[in-house]
């Protein structure tokens, strides 16, 4: 497994890391179906075996369960030591499962930050990222990154930064002066919005990136043909119909990209590997096999310019 340093944050991590939103299960609407508790601690497990050194996830994903799980794990292996983990908050299920608000002020950031060290059975959180928090509310005020400033004096997290759903924000943020270490951002084939203006930014600043979503929500593995029914509990059952409709066909024509030595999936994740920039790419896996499928695509080659012009083809 090769590494990169992320950023300013100075930490050494894999370059393909664990992503722990699917693990979380389906029992709040936002996860991706139903999931087996012993298939997820043997992905983990599997990913810790094969050199995965970053695990990301955050508090709302199973409101909990997946931090309780990669926290289990975690604590019965011997190098944990060397796994950097990174966990997000600021949004609040704690008065209410039903009505989320965000809550970033310093109890809510504190309360949020504790419950996340107590189930991942740490007593640090590599990095703590705010969960898409509201953009505005950061470039008015400074009170957030002194709470957060307060919480890294504590020793209770280390870098600090953002999960922003849309790339302009931690434009945004970076011009604004953010003091932040590390931005993570949605990065795939379909989704190509950070590379005009936040990787070089970031790059500038030395701010780390962490690309998530490399597979799409699971749309880049060609599983999916329009009019797929998702099951109650899957988020992708809440898109609207034209939207996963069009993801699906695009995929269903991005199917080149499969060849006898690797699958749609490792060629969609190599995709994202090969930019410049990205510190690393964290990506899903619910099972041991997903695991093995998403690691091996590290030593790929590269798509080739050939591949790259015939993707271009297929959004013009």
């Amino acid at each position: 497994m090769k590494t990169r340093v992320l950023g300013k944050a100075r930490v050494k991590i894999s370059e393909l890391g664990f992503g722990g939103w699917a693990i979380g299960g389906d029992g709040f609407g936002n996860g991706y179906g139903a999931t087996s508790d012993a298939e997820s601690r043997a992905a983990i497990g599997r990913a810790l075996e094969l050199g995965v050194t970053f695990f990301d996830t955050a508090d709302i994903y199973g409101h909990g369960h997946s931090e309780a799980l990669i926290g289990d794990v975690l604590a019965e292996w011997p190098g944990s030591d060397k796994v950097v983990v990174c966990t997000k908050g600021g949004v609040d299920f704690y008065r209410s499962e039903t009505g989320l608000e965000y809550d970033l002020t310093p109890y809510g950031l504190a309360n949020a930050v504790q419950r996340s060290l107590d189930r991942l059975r740490r007593p640090k959180i590599d990095i703590y990222l705010l969960m898409n928090p509201p953009i505005g509310e950061l470039l008015a005020t400074d009170r957030v990154w002194q709470s957060l400033g307060a919480l890294q004096r504590a020793d209770k997290i280390g870098a600090f930064g953002v999960s922003v759903s849309d790339p302009h924000e931690a434009v945004a943020l970076l011009e604004h002066g953010a003091p932040v270490d590390v931005i993570e951002v949605a990065f795939s084939i379909f989704d190509q919005g950070a590379v005009t203006e936040l990787l070089p930014l970031a790059r500038t600043r030395r701010v780390g990136i962490i690309a998530r979503e490399p597979l799409a929500n699971g749309f880049l593995t060609g599983k999916y043909a329009p009019r797929h029914p998702f099951p109650p509990g899957d988020h992708r059952a809440q898109l609207p119909r034209e939207y996963a409709d069009a993801l699906a066909d695009h995929a269903q024509r991005l199917r080149f990209l499969a060849t006898p030595r690797r699958t749609m999936a490792q060629a969609a994740l190599r995709f994202a590997l090969d930019e410049p920039g990205i510190g690393t790419v964290v990506v899903g896996a619910r099972t041991a096999e997903q695991v093995e499928e998403n690691i091996a695509a590290c030593d790929l080659d590269p798509l080739t310019d050939d591949e790259r012009m015939a993707i271009e083809t297929v959004f013009e």
